[in-house]
């Protein structure tokens, strides 16, 4: 399996269970105003994951990395995620991004290594590409555990 893909799972069994321990009401406070509370932030996390797929399945058959983008906060709250139950929240970002480490192992080498000149990795990466220097496909995905990883770290102890 591929290495963001082990990552990706790796870090999701570490992080289920801490966030299975918390509790709706838990889950429902902001840490402080302006702040999302840890079910706007488990759903930003699903709106990821679902981008993320997405991303990597048209990735796969493109010359270019130029992808969709989004809103998050817009989204966030489009989608009514501090109203959400906690563990639907959760069970919903488990199963997408066991899918989206499905889709990285199952997208073949050369597609992931392939450079792209074209790209919009400096808008939409977390760890962002100068649009100057190609970049590939493995690295859009390892980007993604990163973003998940460093969320993750405010939400789960260790």
């Amino acid at each position: 399996m591929d290495e963001p893909a082990v990552r990706l799972l790796a870090t999701l069994e570490r992080a289920l269970p801490a966030l299975r321990a918390l509790g709706d009401a838990d889950a429902a406070r902001r840490p402080a105003p302006g702040k999302w509370s840890p079910k706007e932030l488990v759903g930003h996390l699903v709106d990821s994951a679902s981008v993320n797929a997405e991303r990597f399945v048209r990735a796969r058959f493109a010359d270019d990395l130029v992808l969709p983008g989004y809103d998050q906060d817009a989204w966030v709250g489009a989608q009514g995620y501090a109203d959400a139950p906690w563990d639907e929240l959760v069970t919903l970002f488990d199963a997408l991004n066991r899918h989206v480490a499905r889709i990285m192992a199952a997208t073949p080498e050369g597609d992931r290594a392939r450079e792209r000149r074209a790209h919009n990795l400096d808008a939409i990466a977390f760890r962002t590409v100068p649009t100057s220097e190609p970049t590939t496909l493995s690295y859009l995905m390892a980007d993604y555990v990163d973003h998940l990883e460093h969320h993750l770290r405010g939400l789960v102890p260790g």
